[in-house]
């Protein structure tokens, strides 16, 4: 347990740092609201409406979309840096992968979760 001594102390110290910082900049930061600084921030427009209204669901699907092939890039990434030490089986089983995010991605092409209507 003594090896793990200094992360805890560094874990407590970052932490601490963190709260004195923000407190010294809430206390003696200055405070001049106004009516533009207490409304609500929107793209720099002023609010177009109830913030409860419920989003397209094209917006979730390029979101989820986006994630999916954001993710295929972090195991890129690794793949290509072991790749001599992975030979014909790595290469298969990334040609595997990225062959079921192509399909994937057609399938989305097709059904026109990526056109704006």
């Amino acid at each position: 347990m003594v090896n793990y001594l200094p992360i805890l102390i560094f874990i407590i110290v970052g932490g601490l740092l963190g709260i004195v910082a923000q407190g010294i900049g809430h206390v003696f930061g200055p405070k001049r609201p106004s009516v533009a600084k207490n409304s609500a921030y929107e793209c720099g427009f002023p609010a177009l409406g109830n913030a409860r209204k419920p989003f397209d669901v094209r917006f979730y699907v390029v979101a989820i979309l986006f994630i999916i092939f954001d993710l295929e890039t972090a195991f890129l990434v690794p793949w290509a840096v072991a790749f001599r030490r992975l030979g014909w089986f790595g290469m298969g089983a990334m040609g595997a992968f990225l062959g079921l995010l192509v399909v994937g991605f057609v399938y989305e092409w097709k059904k026109g979760a990526l056109e704006w209507k």
